[in-house]
């Protein structure tokens, strides 16, 4: 496959890691290649260079031609969920060692009134957390000295217990991280350079100590792993001639170099999703859409995210490791995080979502999934159970050979015996009422995820635009948007490897952020310049740039007095002075009616201030050539629709068939190479000249 690129001067290599597939893409100036291959969880750097070969091989480009790798990896959220990172431990205040035990004590609505619940156990355990005396107040000032003497002592317990890290969390360290600097420092001469020391002002120099500690606990107890994986990554890159420098994405939409994401791994706990989003916003902008649904569904799960203006939603009050459904989203039901963080809400219904009866004899779709290994039934690799990618092909809307491009020949017997023997036999039904009962079920289910990021906030999402990226999202799309009324769905170019193309989109980003607290009234716009101008320079250094060529966004996290939480509010262009606080002071009053509907007068006071930079690495990809399956396609199959009375002979057709301008009518399925798009009864679809492909209902094709 080749697609023609603009404005593409680099060779760059992206590879996106998820819970079945291992996707890449490789952007030259001549065109965009993509591969696609069955992920290897027990060494996931295994399915990655395996994907870079073929990738590159398809493009017939040297390994020493790649300027640039670019990486979405989902290793920090499984280190955590799988409790595999290294052994750490933590020091922390005198009197404050039982704080990551005890935490928020907050609980999930489902175990509210549960007399036996339980918090998981910390990530350190009491063992491994010590304290030291020295105390600092809350305006800077040293309240108890720092004990130099009882830090040593400190540090050789330390170094008795073997550990790979340590997590410095001092309380108010925030303001002054003087005792913070002299216990790295004392660790540092006593542990020796193989021990990783990790400060909490370094990682995120803000108030609230609880969430300051998670935060600096997870980076110590992921960086050892991020650093081995990647530096093992980079050799096995060299031994293939890819000297490039790796980038990792981020949470919150951008790309790092690699040496800033071991420093900083929290950053790349959703790495993989947020590409997918930015793929979604990209794509969707080049079809004049802002108000976007980023709908992404792959083998294991399906994530939905808000795109308005063109840039997705963020928050800063992470959650990984939840409970429940939306486990990013579920205060008290996992560990916050506070890290900008594309707002994500996610199912685990994905396309290897197995499907089972429950004790009432309903069917259920997830959370459980088949994975790579053994994957669905109909992969042929050792599989029984039903999957949402059987019911699926038995209904017709795959092809048997064009998984993956045509790489992969899928066993429809095997689906079929899958889903008779948990599904139809069990519940006397037919064979096709039983798959589309799980088609149908986990289009229920993944639709909870819009359901989330929308109508439970307030948002009508039949004013937006469904962007569907993931190797299954366009077999599900337009089912999944009519049940919110939703007028338009866009299915980008690649849209199975949306995520990977994503990551060639995307910019080079970071951001640093500092609490102070100040009154609005009794602000100075040139302290406020001042402090703005420290931390654009020193996120700028991160990327070794100059701020002065890159896009800087500034924000101030403000509440009115007495309040315990804060709404971001953007800063305008251009230096600090009275109007531009004026304007800040508006902004603020008509977001808080907006978010909280509520009109409220009061004195405001200004908490963080945050700097984020941006340098334009990323290129638009228009879609010029055909990315058509390799092997035949046939012109018409079989396939089951309840309004048309169940199985109906439906037209097929390669997507690189379809010429810019063409419209069709549904039933109707369009095969690419990584994914497949299925246009129901009472739908178009239409070839855009971006080559998305736009679907709407049938009153509404223009």
């Amino acid at each position: 496959m080749v697609v023609h690129v603009a404005a593409q001067n680099q060779t760059v290599v992206a590879v996106d890691i998820g819970g079945t597939f291992t996707d890449a893409v490789l952007s030259t100036s001549s065109g965009l290649f993509t591969a696609k291959v069955l992920t290897t969880p027990a060494d996931p750097a295994q399915g990655f260079m395996e994907c870079v070969r073929r990738v590159l091989a398809a493009g017939n480009v040297h390994p020493g031609s790649v300027e640039r790798v670019v990486h979405g990896t989902t290793l920090a959220t499984n280190v955590i969920l799988e409790r595999r990172g290294a052994a750490i431990a933590l020091i922390t205040t005198d009197g404050y060692r039982s704080l990551l035990a005890l935490g928020r004590h907050g609980r999930v609505e489902e175990e509210r009134y549960d007399l036996w619940g339980s918090q998981p156990e910390p990530i350190v355990p009491l063992s491994h957390t010590f304290e030291v005396r020295g105390r600092m107040q809350a305006n800077g000032d040293v309240l108890v000295a720092f004990d130099a003497i009882q830090a040593a002592e400190v540090a050789d317990a330390i170094a008795a217990l073997g550990v790979a890290g340590v997590a410095i969390c001092f309380l108010n360290s925030y303001v002054d991280d003087r005792h913070e600097l002299a216990m790295a420092e004392i660790c540092r001469s006593r542990l020796g350079p193989r021990v990783s020391i990790v400060t909490s002002a370094s990682v995120l120099p803000e108030m609230r100590e609880f969430e300051r500690l998670t935060t600096t606990v997870m980076s110590a107890y992921v960086g050892p792993v991020m650093s081995d994986y990647l530096r093992s990554l980079a050799e096995s890159l060299a031994q293939t001639g890819v000297h490039a420098p790796i980038f990792v994405m981020e949470s919150a939409g951008g790309v790092m170099p690699a040496a800033l994401a071991a420093s900083f791994p929290v950053h790349t706990i959703e790495s993989g999703p947020a590409a997918g989003v930015i793929a979604a916003a990209r794509f969707g902008g080049d079809c004049g859409a802002d108000q976007i649904v980023a709908f992404d569904m792959g083998g294991t799960t399906a994530k939905a995210a808000l795109v308005r203006g063109g840039r997705p939603d963020i928050t800063h009050d992470f959650i990984v490791g939840g409970k429940g459904s939306f486990g990013g989203r579920r205060a008290g039901s996992g560990t916050p995080v506070k890290i900008p963080a594309i707002d994500l809400a996610e199912v685990g219904s994905g396309g290897g979502s197995i499907a089972w009866l429950d004790p009432a004899g309903a069917v259920r779709v997830g959370p459980r999934s088949a994975g790579a290994s053994p994957g669905p039934a109909c992969y042929g690799a050792g599989g029984v159970a039903p999957t949402v990618t059987d019911a699926n092909l038995i209904l017709g809307y795959m092809s048997s050979d064009s998984m993956a491009g045509g790489t992969m020949r899928l066993d429809v017997q095997a689906a079929i015996d899958a889903v008779t023997l948990t599904v139809a036999r069990p519940l006397r039904v037919s064979l096709h009422d039983a798959a589309y009962a799980i088609h149908d079920i986990a289009n229920a289910d993944m639709a909870a995820a819009i359901h989330v990021v929308t109508v439970q906030r307030g948002i009508d999402p039949r004013r937006f635009t469904l962007v569907a990226t993931g190797g299954a999202a366009a077999i599900h799309a337009c089912r999944i948007a009519a049940r919110f009324e939703m007028r338009e769905v866009i299915v980008p170019p690649h849209a199975g490897v949306g995520s990977a193309v994503g990551l060639v989109r995307t910019d080079l980003l970071t951001e640093r952020s500092r609490s102070a607290l100040v009154p609005l009234a009794d602000a100075d716009p040139r302290h406020l310049q001042k402090l703005f101008d420290d931390l654009t320079a020193a996120a700028a250094e991160d990327l070794e740039s100059d701020p002065r060529t890159m896009i800087v966004e500034r924000t101030v996290a403000m509440r009115f007095v007495g309040q315990a939480h804060e709404l971001e509010v953007a800063v305008p262009s251009g230096s600090f002075d009275a109007r531009a606080l004026q304007a800040l002071e508006q902004t603020f009053l008509s977001d808080y009616r907006r978010v909280f509907g509520l009109d409220v007068r009061g004195a405001i006071e200004l908490v963080s201030f945050r700097s984020q930079v941006r340098r334009s690495v990323g290129a638009p990809i228009r879609d010029d050539a055909p990315e058509g399956v390799d092997s035949p396609v046939a012109l018409e199959r079989a396939a089951w629709f309840p309004e048309r009375g169940g199985l109906t002979p439906t037209k097929v057709a390669r997507r690189g068939d379809l010429e810019i301008g063409r419209v069709v009518d549904g039933p109707f399925i369009i095969e690419a190479a990584d994914s497949t798009t299925v246009v129901p009864p009472g739908w178009t679809a239409t070839v855009h000249p971006s080559r998305s492909l736009l679907l709407r209902p049938a009153d509404r094709h223009t």
